[in-house]
């Protein structure tokens, strides 16, 4: 396979208006070469405008893109998407319905000899596991060979950017999970810069050398998988890249190192502690990550009273659903022993995975 040299994106003040909504709001963002980078963000958080504003689709209100140190939308320029050297793999596949597979993928090669055409899509088909569909029509395959044709077909064109446009969505747990170890090995293997974007944290943080978060058209963070989960900005961030609870709390103490120890509510003489995020206010809320939990038998001294309210097997161990009292409810609780429901048991907290910082809802 022949190995691209990935592109340079440099993203300056770029904000989308749709009449009186505001789509994006002067996002500013650099991907280097080769870079594999995920935008991540709920529905309406302006990352598919982002990526349709990059690919040429869209065209911004206002703020500049560069390719490779070439203004493609800017004040006075525009380039179309066919001469921005980059190609897009759809959520619904986008394939040539009266192509066949070896033809959807040889599209981009038209101005190659007939020859290095066939071996080339020869070569991808192999790729990506579908060599033995090469004859057939899209509407023989199933979504998951489907969104592997698109794939190819965008390997093919040798570009040095590639954008996603969650492509897995439509696809079931099994092939989502195939496909997404098929998407990053490959296009790392190219050489080609990738923006992927996804509602999905568990997607993002397996696929990403860095994530970008967004809300409401702004970009509100953005950093390695590691950083995103170990470090995040703000309540919306923390809420979004998955959490097993969330409790209003009242401050005892900030510590030296940048934690503090606080009071849960629903359970006020027990203390717990976690990282301080952002600025302390009188309204609080400690946070606590599904891996910064762990459950004991209810004769333990320590720890916090509970009861499993629900568990299930899901082929590592256990996760467990636990109430704390009427209000206070954590999910995703793992361990690799079973407690069975209505069962009593003890919860602890780690310090590592928790964190303090305001509940300000409008920040989403």
């Amino acid at each position: 396979m022949n190995v691209a040299r990935g592109t340079h994106i440099a993203i300056r003040e770029v904000s989308k208006e749709f009449g009186p909504k505001v789509a994006l709001h002067s996002v500013t963002l650099d991907v280097e070469p080769g870079e594999f980078l995920v935008l991540l963000g709920p529905s309406g958080s302006g990352k598919t405008t982002l990526l349709r504003c990059l690919a040429g689709i869209e065209r911004p209100t206002a703020g500049e893109i560069s390719l490779n140190g070439n203004v493609v939308v800017g004040d006075r320029s525009f380039v179309s998407p066919e001469k921005r050297s980059l190609a897009m793999v759809f959520q619904d596949y986008a394939l040539w319905p009266h192509l066949t597979v070896s033809n959807n993928v040889g599209y981009p090669l038209s101005r190659e000899t007939k020859e290095t055409r066939a071996q080339r899509v020869s070569d991808l088909l192999e790729r990506v596991g579908i060599s033995h569909l090469a004859n057939r029509f899209p509407n023989e395959l199933s979504g998951g060979e489907q969104q592997r044709v698109a794939l190819a077909r965008a390997l093919a064109a040798d570009v040095g950017l590639i954008l996603f446009d969650e492509p897995l969505s439509n696809l079931d747990a099994d092939r989502r999970e195939l496909l997404r170890i098929e998407i990053a090995t490959l296009t790392r293997d190219a050489g080609a810069t990738a923006v992927y974007i996804t509602h999905d944290q568990a997607e993002a943080f397996a696929l990403a050398d860095r994530i970008g978060v967004l809300n409401h058209g702004k970009l509100v963070q953005i950093g390695a998988p590691e950083s995103i989960y170990r470090n995040p900005t703000n309540a919306f961030v923390t809420r979004f890249t998955g959490i097993a609870g969330e409790f209003p709390a009242q401050l005892r103490e900030v510590k030296s190192d940048g934690t503090a120890l606080v009071s849960l509510e629903f359970c006020p003489d027990h203390v717990v502690e976690g990282r301080v995020i952002g600025d302390i206010h009188d309204q609080l809320a400690f946070f606590v990550r599904a891996a910064g939990v762990s459950l004991s038998a209810a004769s333990d001294e320590n720890g916090i009273r509970g009861a499993i309210r629900d568990v299930a097997f899901n082929g590592r161990g256990y996760e467990h659903v636990v109430e704390l009292a009427s209000t206070a409810v954590l999910t995703k609780v793992f361990s690799s022993k079973r407690f069975e429901r209505g069962e009593n048991i003890k919860v602890h907290f780690d310090s590592s995975a928790s964190f303090v910082m305001s509940p300000d809802r409008k920040q989403q």
